[in-house]
C-alpha cells in the first residue's frame, strides 16, 4: 500500500489564527457573544447587561469630546531611565516596544478640548502603557495640568485608570503623588471645578493622592477603586472582607464617591456638573 505524501505547512504555527478571532468578543459579564463592530460602537457597554469592558484613551476622547478631538500638551515629555532598572527587559526597551505598540509616549494624555461647546481641560490615563502607573512624567503631566488649567482658567476633568506607582522608578515616582496634589491645591485658588473620573481599576499611588480630591468624585460601575487590592488586605489582616469591597457601589455607599454613571451618561453628566459649577463660580465673583 501506498501512502499519500505528507504536504508541509505553508505558515508557522505562531502565525495561525482562530476562525473569528478579533470579529466576536463574548462578554465578562454574562458571556454572550457580541459581534466586534457592535461593542465598539456601544463604547464598550454589554448591551445585554449592561457590563462596562475596559475602553481605551481613543474611545474615551471619542465618546466625550466634541469631535473627539484633544489638543495636546507636552506631549514631547518621555520618561528617562535614572535606575537603569532592569527585570530581565531593561526600562529604556519596555518603553520603546510600548511606544511602537502603542503610539503613545506616556500613560497619560493632556490638552485642552471642548465637551458641550465647553472649553476644558482634560487628562485621562492611558491604561495599556504600564498599567496605567504614575512615574515621573505622568507626575509632571499631570501638574502641568492643573497649572496651565490655572493660568487659562480652564475647569479640569481627568479620567483616572491606573495600577499605581511606577516601580521601574522607585522612589522618584512616590514622589508625583505630593508634586501633583501640590499643584492641585495650587489650582483649587482658582475655584475652578475640578471633576474626578475614576474608572476601572484606580489604584495604588494615584487612588492616594488626587484621585478623591476632585470637587466632585465619579465612578463606573463596579469599578475596582482603593489603594491595596482585596487579596493583599485579607492577607495582611487575615479577615474576609465584606462583599464588594473597593467596588464602586461599596465606595458610594461609604460616603467615598459622589456619583456612579454609566460610560454612556457620562458626557451629559459632566456637562451638567461643569454648568452648575461654573454658575456657582460666577455667582461667588
Amino acid at each position: 500500500m501506498t501512502w499519500p505524501e505528507k504536504t508541509l505547512p505553508t505558515t508557522d504555527a505562531s502565525e495561525k489564527r482562530s476562525l473569528g478571532a478579533g470579529v466576536f468578543r463574548r462578554c465578562d459579564g454574562c458571556a454572550h457573544t457580541h459581534d466586534a463592530a457592535e461593542l465598539a460602537r456601544t463604547f464598550e457597554v454589554c448591551s445585554q447587561c449592561g457590563h462596562h469592558h475596559k475602553l481605551d484613551a481613543d474611545g474615551w476622547r471619542r465618546l466625550l469630546l466634541d469631535d473627539g478631538e484633544l489638543a495636546q500638551w507636552d506631549d514631547h515629555l518621555v520618561p528617562n531611565d535614572p535606575l537603569r532598572f532592569s527585570d530581565g527587559k531593561s526600562y529604556r526597551d519596555r518603553v520603546a516596544a510600548l511606544h511602537k505598540k502603542l503610539r503613545a509616549k506616556e500613560a497619560i494624555e493632556i490638552g485642552r478640548a471642548r465637551m458641550d461647546g465647553r472649553d476644558v481641560a482634560y487628562g485621562a490615563f492611558v491604561f495599556a502603557f504600564m498599567g496605567g502607573s504614575m512615574g515621573s512624567v505622568v507626575g509632571e503631566k499631570i501638574t502641568r495640568l492643573f497649572e496651565r488649567a490655572a493660568r487659562e482658567e480652564l475647569p479640569v476633568v481627568l479620567l483616572q485608570s491606573s495600577g499605581g506607582a511606577r516601580m521601574q522608578e522607585g522612589i522618584l515616582s512616590l514622589m508625583q503623588m505630593a508634586k501633583s496634589v501640590a499643584a492641585l491645591e495650587r489650582y483649587r485658588k482658582t475655584r475652578l471645578p475640578f471633576l474626578s473620573v475614576l474608572l476601572h481599576p484606580t489604584t495604588g499611588g494615584v487612588a492616594a493622592s488626587f484621585a478623591f480630591l476632585g470637587d466632585v468624585n465619579i465612578a463606573e460601575p463596579k469599578a475596582l477603586i482603593g489603594f491595596a487590592g482585596p487579596r493583599v488586605i485579607e492577607n495582611t489582616i487575615r479577615q474576609t472582607l465584606p462583599a464588594g469591597f473597593q467596588r464602586a457601589e461599596f465606595l458610594l455607599d461609604h460616603g467615598m464617591v459622589d456619583l456612579i454613571v454609566p460610560r454612556l451618561e457620562m458626557k451629559a453628566r459632566i456637562g451638567t456638573l461643569l454648568q452648575h459649577l461654573s454658575d456657582g463660580r460666577r455667582a461667588r465673583r
